[in-house]
């Protein structure tokens, strides 16, 4: 099964629940285009590669598409399409104006320069000029794409059309017409969500352990928000593996030591666990922060947990989460749980816009 097998899964059981009427199902079911390009690269070694770019906008009748762009080398079409019926859905679920849409890029960025990777974003905006745009479609970063990766898909596309369009783009460095807080809004979103339903199940932060698979920008910022609320970090883990002390992690030391060793194993005196066995740690609040399919029929009887805050998109399959359900985990979907990065891009958008600069503290506000 694909990822967008389950997504489609996902949205049949969603429309027996609440009567979908057959028109609106048929039309939820294929995204509206999909755009498939070749990106020439010359590599630093003088030869030429060719990467394979994607965009699906998937659907538009709220508004202009919407959605993030990642570089990994897993990405293809299933997984794009599948991550914008997400984002159609997620930008309903916040009330925001905006259709939903992603893009990616087939490659795994960390065997490349960053001159190399500057050509592929810059190649990927040139090639996607005609069908992105402030009013089409506004694309933001996702999985291994950066502030400065947006500015250059910015910059390119301002060429390509003779004008400046800063608003082609979300997720911008602040110096070219970003917003203050974008760069952690995924976090601090899942997190509000979280406060807000501790309240409901009575969650005691004091008392509570929390496991983080995946220690990107979402991963890495939800860690600090909860360690500063009280709530005992207890393990994390990133692409090469995890760790694990009971006695709880300082997420900015375990974050110092990623940047010095380009990986989080290692780290002090924890114990190395991976990133499977990471989920299966009892805990408060299990926190899937990498990437889709990681809660599945297989394991998802062995996770130990009150809550599943779903910072990644789609970490959860349609199975494993029957079977929470059953087991009393209350899982707080994607959708809602990640919702942050896009409604802080939306406001990014707003302030390209209007020419204006809201203050961090506005944008917390409007976000809370």
């Amino acid at each position: 099964m694909t990822v967008f097998d389950s997504a489609m899964e996902q949205l049949d059981r969603a429309a027996k629940l609440i009567g979908l009427k057959p028109d609106v199902f048929e039309i939820l079911k294929e995204p509206e285009n999909i755009i498939t390009i070749s990106i020439p690269v010359k590599l630093d070694d003088g030869t030429t590669k060719e990467f394979q770019g994607y965009r699906v906008q998937y659907n538009s009748a709220r508004g202009p598409y919407k959605g993030g762009i990642r570089f990994h080398q897993d990405t293809d079409i299933e997984e794009v399409k599948a991550l914008a019926f997400w984002m159609a859905l997620k930008c309903a679920v916040v009330d925001i104006p905006l259709g939903g849409g992603k893009g990616g890029v087939t490659i795994d960025p960390k065997k490349y320069s960053d001159q190399e990777i500057e050509q592929v974003a810059r190649g990927w905006a040139r090639g996607m000029a005609e069908v992105i745009g402030p009013d089409k479609d506004i694309p933001a970063p996702d999985v291994n794409t950066t502030p400065q990766i947006m500015a250059w898909m910015a910059d390119e596309y301002s060429k390509v059309v003779g004008k400046d369009s800063p608003g082609v783009v979300t997720g911008k460095p602040i110096e070219a017409g970003g917003s203050e807080g974008r760069d952690t809004a995924t976090a601090q979103g899942g997190f509000y969500v979280l406060e807000a339903l501790k309240d409901i199940i009575e969650l005691d932060p004091e008392s509570s352990t929390v496991v983080i698979q995946g220690y990107g920008n979402a991963g890495y910022n939800f860690a600090k928000l909860a360690y500063h609320a009280g709530y005992k970090v207890v393990a994390v883990s990133d692409s090469k593996g995890g760790i694990h002390d009971e006695q709880g992690l300082d997420p900015e030391k375990v974050m110092e030591h990623k940047k010095a060793t380009g990986s989080v194993v290692g780290y002090g005196g924890a114990k190395e666990v991976s990133n499977e066995k990471i989920l299966e740690i009892p805990c408060g609040v299990l926190v899937p922060s990498a990437l889709e399919n990681q809660i599945t029929a297989d394991n998802a009887n062995k996770i130990s947990t009150q809550v599943v805050l779903e910072l990644a998109n789609g970490p959860t399959t349609p199975e494993a989460d029957e079977i929470l359900y059953k087991n009393g985990v209350h899982v707080v979907p994607d959708i809602l749980a990640n919702a942050g990065g896009v409604t802080v891009s939306y406001f990014e958008w707003l302030q390209n816009k209007e020419g204006e600069h809201w203050t961090k503290e506005e944008i917390w506000q409007r976000l809370e």
